[in-house]
């Protein structure tokens, strides 16, 4: 006979990765491949911003959803990113290495699209805050979707610590694109909701045989 399955402790409800080593060497080198980016158009005068930054409205430039968050303006830029990217990236691979890249690629979609829609024409933007901002609004928003408690609390902290930021999603500060804050931000909560209603959708399937 087939009977619900029994609760059990499920990945969705993970704060830290299930494979912290393999997680933080993913992120490590993923910061690294920046850093060599950056390295490489810092030498060419800036030349990889031009050519694969997000141009607003310009369909010539459209690849640059794709290319923009490897690019960054300056080494201060990048310093600036460095460790949100790192920690936020981190923890986004609580659910799973194959649940972060459903989730980074849904992030950097958004936050590119949003950018090259709303942003002021001829615009020119580059940056991984975009994702950065999705990563932590996931990160934010998943422990009430899933009902995780120990979720909710690493929000809390996350909140605690680095809520000030979510200032950046207003628009006004020169030099600061509030468009890929806020469309990544939008990204990241369209990620928890979707991420929440599969494991639902899983919980609902699972069975087990128990004998007569």
């Amino acid at each position: 006979m087939v009977s619900p399955a029994l609760p059990r402790r499920r990945s969705a409800y993970r704060v830290l990765p299930a494979r912290p080593f393999v997680a933080a060497m993913t992120m490590l080198l993923f910061t690294f491949l920046l850093y060599v980016v950056e390295a490489y158009d810092a030498s060419t005068g800036q030349s990889l911003d031009a050519e694969g930054g997000i141009i607003a409205r310009d369909p010539s430039h459209l690849d640059g959803v794709l290319f923009a968050p490897l690019l960054h303006a300056s080494w201060a830029h990048l310093e600036s990113n460095t460790l949100p990217f790192l920690l936020f990236g981190f923890l986004a691979m609580a659910g799973g290495f194959g649940q972060f890249v459903g989730v980074t690629a849904l992030v950097w979609l958004v936050s590119g699209l949003g950018v090259w829609v709303f942003s002021p024409p001829g615009t020119d933007t580059v940056g991984a805050s975009g994702v950065i901002f999705g990563w932590l609004v996931f990160l934010l928003f998943r422990g009430f979707f899933a009902g995780s408690a120990k979720q909710i609390l690493l929000a809390v902290v996350l909140f605690f610590l680095w809520g000030g930021v979510l200032f950046g999603l207003l628009p006004g500060q020169p030099g600061i694109s509030w468009q890929a804050h806020l469309f990544g931000a939008l990204g990241g909560v369209l990620a928890a909701r979707i991420v929440a209603g599969a494991d639902r959708r899983r919980r609902g399937g699972e069975t087990v045989a128990v004998p007569r």
